[in-house]
């Protein structure tokens, strides 16, 4: 790599790091963060989706496909930094100037790990959700899953097997094509209103909603800065009535939209922390952003809020009877009780314990699925690995963090989790 000084790793920080001269100055933190974004770009080169959003100078990305480093040579260049971050000097420096050299430690320490990952190297599950994602999922408990099917079974009374007559209760739920837009439209301005109540969000801010076929996921947010983004949901299955909160929230607000125009207003715009412009999909900076996404449903409807929302406005729109929307509501409830399952299945799997057979399996029994339902479930975590504790884990430590940090009020837990929208964080932070 010819410009391997212009481009990553200014020649003072390569200075301070062969010295036995006083920590590096606050000031070089800016170096590092912009070598921080070099170093990703390139290694999304080696990497196809491995760039979840970037808003940040052309020039930059235009540079990084010009000239690509190899693994072998990145990989040291990340060693490097992460040699440097512990000498960056924060004495005299504010608690988000600490939480940002956490920040980037963390985030560096990823890429590291991905690049050794992208080189043939293999970590077990939770090694490699702890270099990733900055932490390690706890494990479910079989005899709870089945004690939950147990009560989910006498919910929905019947003969045969069970998961074959909640399948049939639950066609009732489902939302017909023909109205899957208005549904989601009126979802997604609920979810909205609910998040601006207590949520100034940024100037401008906007979204385009787009349907589409054939993903291993049921939902996407590509954020494309501006507050701009495009928000995209799967229709290869069913979509049952539900979803359209789910995915409302999630992928917008207060979720993944939210969270990243927040980002970007509040830490690149306001601050000048240019780091926060470019994301990673494998790094810590995912839990924090699915965990506050799935949190964030139950923040902008807490409590019955939710069922009432969507009986009133949803359900008419799909055409949906509401008769049987209170069991639903609570087979939903419980089901939610074995949302750990995906996270061991995963873990088992991933680390050869189990066949893929038995994971689509598991995922069919405790997921209440079919098998090709299971199958595009098993096909996610077969793509994306570890990045499956960020929904589970990431919710609760995200649900750890409001609670301990509020008062109770809905004000003050809106408050503890707009900061957790608009800060550095990851999740050993949360604990």
């Amino acid at each position: 790599m010819k410009n391997f000084k212009n481009i990553l790793l200014a020649t003072t920080l390569l200075t301070a790091l062969t010295s036995c001269e006083a920590p590096i100055k606050a000031v070089q933190m800016d170096v590092i963060a912009e070598d921080y974004i070099k170093l990703v770009l390139q290694v999304g080169e080696h990497e196809a989706g491995y760039i979840d959003a970037y808003y940040g100078p052309e020039e930059w990305a235009a540079e990084a496909k010009a000239e690509t480093g190899s693994l072998k040579e990145l990989g040291e260049l990340a060693d490097y930094m992460l040699q440097a971050l512990p000498r960056v000097d924060t004495s005299g420096g504010t608690d988000m100037e600490r939480a940002r050299l956490n920040f980037l430690t963390k985030q560096i320490t990823a890429v590291r790990a991905r690049i050794a990952m992208l080189q043939g190297e293999s970590f077990t599950f939770d090694e490699e959700t702890r270099l990733l994602y900055d932490a390690v999922s706890p494990k479910g408990s079989t005899d709870t899953w089945d004690a939950t099917l147990a009560e989910l079974n006498a919910l929905i009374p019947g003969e045969g097997d069970f998961k074959d007559r909640f399948a049939e209760f639950r066609k009732q739920f489902q939302i017909p094509t023909d109205k899957l837009g208005a549904v989601f439209e009126a979802s997604i301005a609920g979810c909205r209103a609910a998040t601006q109540k207590y949520v100034d969000l940024p100037k401008a801010e906007s979204f385009t909603f787009e349907f589409v076929t054939d993903k291993a996921w049921s939902g996407y947010n590509w954020y494309q800065g501006g507050a701009n983004s495009l928000i995209q949901v799967n229709t290869d299955f069913p979509i049952y009535i539900e979803r359209a909160v789910d995915l409302g929230c999630h992928e917008g607000y207060p979720g993944h939209h939210v969270f990243n125009a927040m980002l970007e207003d509040k830490l690149v715009n306001d601050l000048g922390w240019k780091e926060f412009s470019v994301y990673p999909l494998f790094s810590p900076q995912s839990l924090i952003a699915e965990g506050t996404a799935n949190y964030g449903i139950q923040m902008a409807f807490p409590g019955e809020e939710r069922l009432k929302f969507e009986t009133e406005v949803l359900y008419p729109l799909a055409g949906i009877s509401t008769a049987n929307a209170t069991t639903y509501d609570k087979a939903l409830r419980l089901m939610g009780k074995m949302r750990y399952n995906y996270t061991d299945v995963a873990r088992a799997y991933l680390d050869g314990e189990i066949t893929r057979d038995e994971a689509i399996d598991m995922r069919a029994k405790y997921g209440l699925m079919a098998r090709d339902k299971a199958e595009q479930s098993i096909r996610f975590m077969e793509t994306y690995r570890g990045y499956v504790i960020n929904y589970t884990l990431g919710m609760d430590l995200s649900d750890g963090y409001v609670i301990a940090n509020s008062d109770g009020s809905a004000e003050g837990r809106w408050k503890a989790y707009e900061y957790l929208l608009s800060t550095p964080m990851t999740a050993s932070g949360l604990e």
